[in-house]
């Protein structure tokens, strides 16, 4: 899907201009609800350029509108649904027509799903939009990023990921889909992959100004990321998440994930799982050298990738 060329994102782009010098630029995948509304609003607050993108047009333009009319920061909205690696693609080259830096490039974007769906490229839903996409956008931007200095890659994680388990044999659940297990698979690909991209960046000459750490942004009832799921888990959602210390404010995820963009704190830390306290050991699977390894290698094969990146 090209959506540069649709009509939607031909009016979101009019009048666009370059960002303002000195300013930082950040690209916030899933903008328009949830945490990523609240963060887009946070990021322009502090003065930064925001380009986001989200599934909804008219409600991406009228983000963009509101927020860069009422704080000191721009926000640029480019309507785009991540299932597949052409959007993917398409988004990435949006990104560097609009801008000739990027401080931070934040995956926000999420979903889980109560049916297994496959994407066009063959790929369980899941697994594509929440993991697939944020490695392939990585891959796309590096060199930006990398030009920028001093930038970050930042993921919105969870600590589901703890239940977690990635079967290699049947990464994309033709057997037995559920649709928990299925999105902690794809939070635990989130944390392995933050930690391998980290090693990896330091690792290398080119890219050791760029750092990579992941959020948990705590249990949030009140997201549009359970839009999908069943009534009654719904239900069981926001009954659980009335629980007393147990669910999280959408301005309290926010506010971690923020954090994690633009306090200075976090401008060297690298290969982070940053929780409610601070930087937290993820799981064990998550730390694994050869899962990291193979996790990275059978992502690059499924999106068209050289697996020897950055």
């Amino acid at each position: 899907m090209d959506t540069s060329e649709t009509p939607e994102a031909s009016e979101a782009l009019e009048g666009s201009t370059a960002p303002a010098p000195g300013r930082p630029v950040v690209l916030l995948t899933g903008g328009t609800s949830g945490i990523g509304r609240e963060a887009v609003q946070r990021l322009a607050e502090s003065g930064a350029t925001v380009l986001t993108v989200g599934r909804r047009a008219d409600r991406g333009r009228r983000i963009a509108e509101e927020v860069t009319s009422e704080t000191p920061g721009t926000v640029r909205f480019q309507p785009i649904d991540l299932e597949t690696f052409a959007a993917v693609r398409d988004l990435a080259a949006w990104v560097r027509e609009e801008t000739d830096r990027l401080d931070a490039l934040v995956h926000n974007a999420a979903l889980s799903s109560q049916e297994r769906y496959v994407t066009p490229n063959g790929v369980e839903r899941t697994f594509a939009v929440n993991h697939l996409a944020p490695y392939l956008l990585t891959h796309e931007l590096l060199g930006l990023l990398a030009d920028t200095g001093d930038s970050r890659v930042v993921i919105t994680a969870s600590s589901v990921h703890r239940r977690g388990t990635l079967d290699f044999d049947d990464i994309g659940f033709e057997r037995g889909y559920d649709g928990l297990d299925a999105y902690a698979r794809s939070k635990l690909a989130n944390v392995a992959f933050t930690l391998e991209l980290a090693a990896r960046l330091g690792d290398d000459e080119r890219t050791q100004g760029v750092v990579a750490n992941c959020v948990h942004p705590g249990f949030i009832p009140t997201t549009g990321l359970y839009r999908d799921v069943s009534w009654r888990a719904k239900l069981a959602t926001r009954v659980v998440g009335a629980i007393p210390g147990i669910g999280t404010s959408v301005n309290e995820g926010a506010r971690r994930l923020v954090e994690v963009v633009i306090d200075p704190e976090y401008a060297t830390r690298t290969g982070e799982y940053v929780g409610d306290g601070g930087p937290e050991e993820p799981s064990e699977e998550a730390r694994d050298p050869d899962v990291r390894y193979r996790l990275w290698r059978v992502s690059a094969e499924l999106v068209g990738v050289d697996p020897n990146w950055p």
